[in-house]
């Protein structure tokens, strides 16, 4: 069996992708390089799954004995430790730049800036709440419904935004480590593995529901390919992590709309 599909290396690679979006241990051996990193796009969606998993066994556990908003809460805490803040960070620094800068190199240049500004702290402000109240309302229909929201949206918002990857031009002009060390050498295998884990996590779902949500993120990744492109010309890592964070909304909003009313 050749190298590219040895389940040793396969396995390698998951625990790459995990040791690049979490901050839970990986096993010592795991080999960590540039080329390793672009290779493990392949399983950012399944790392997400692995995140999702992660919310959803916290608020099972917490919503028996306290309140459904503070146990919705707590898992979302719990995701937030898991992750670090990875995605939101982006979301804020991309919220930053884009609304603060009028020049494609002024919005670059805000992104890089380690400080948060009041746009990034507005856009991460309400993004945290509008998660927080859709989960609550998926939690008071029932627990399940919170569950398959957790697992649901934070597998399929990593794929879609991993798969920008694979269409936008990275842009060379910010020296974001990140998005630099991704923007080379994906193939086609890649991203068939990647989709592959997005439609899994659609089976928790029942059929009118999976079809409008893959339909609202299809419309959701063409929108953010055409904003990203308009802003500062393709993407960078923060833009990914701002994606992430918007179609995972858009993924509690379509499973409460749509999967709870089917």
């Amino acid at each position: 069996m050749s190298n590219e599909y040895n389940w040793l290396r396969q396995l390698n690679l998951f625990f790459v992708a995990m040791g690049f979006f979490t901050r839970l241990p990986i096993p010592a051996w795991v080999r960590a390089d540039d080329n390793e990193l672009k290779k493990s796009s392949r399983y950012f969606g399944l790392v997400g799954l692995l995140i999702g998993f992660i919310c959803a066994l916290v608020y099972w556990f917490t919503q028996q004995w306290l309140p459904t908003s503070v146990a919705v809460l707590l898992a979302m805490v719990a995701g937030l430790l898991v992750t670090g803040g990875f995605h939101e960070d982006g979301l804020a620094d991309t919220a930053d730049g884009f609304l603060g800068g009028k020049t494609i190199e002024d919005k670059l240049r805000i992104m890089k800036d380690d400080h948060l500004g009041s746009y990034g702290a507005m856009v991460l402000a309400l993004a945290l709440l509008l998660r927080w109240q859709l989960l609550v309302e998926l939690a008071l229909f029932s627990p399940w419904a919170a569950i398959t929201g957790f697992v649901v949206a934070h597998t399929l918002s990593r794929v879609l935004a991993s798969s920008l990857i694979f269409s936008v031009k990275y842009v060379t002009d910010l020296e974001l480590a990140e998005g630099k060390r991704l923007s080379h050498d994906q193939s086609l295998n890649d991203l068939f593995i990647l989709l592959a884990s997005g439609i899994f996590v659609l089976f928790w779902l029942n059929g009118l529901a999976a079809f409008v949500l893959f339909i609202s993120l299809w419309a959701l990744r063409f929108c953010l390919c055409k904003y990203f492109r308009s802003q500062i010309g393709g993407y960078t890592g923060d833009t990914l992590d701002a994606a992430q964070q918007v179609s995972e909304i858009m993924c509690y909003l379509v499973i409460l709309a749509v999967g709870l009313s089917a």
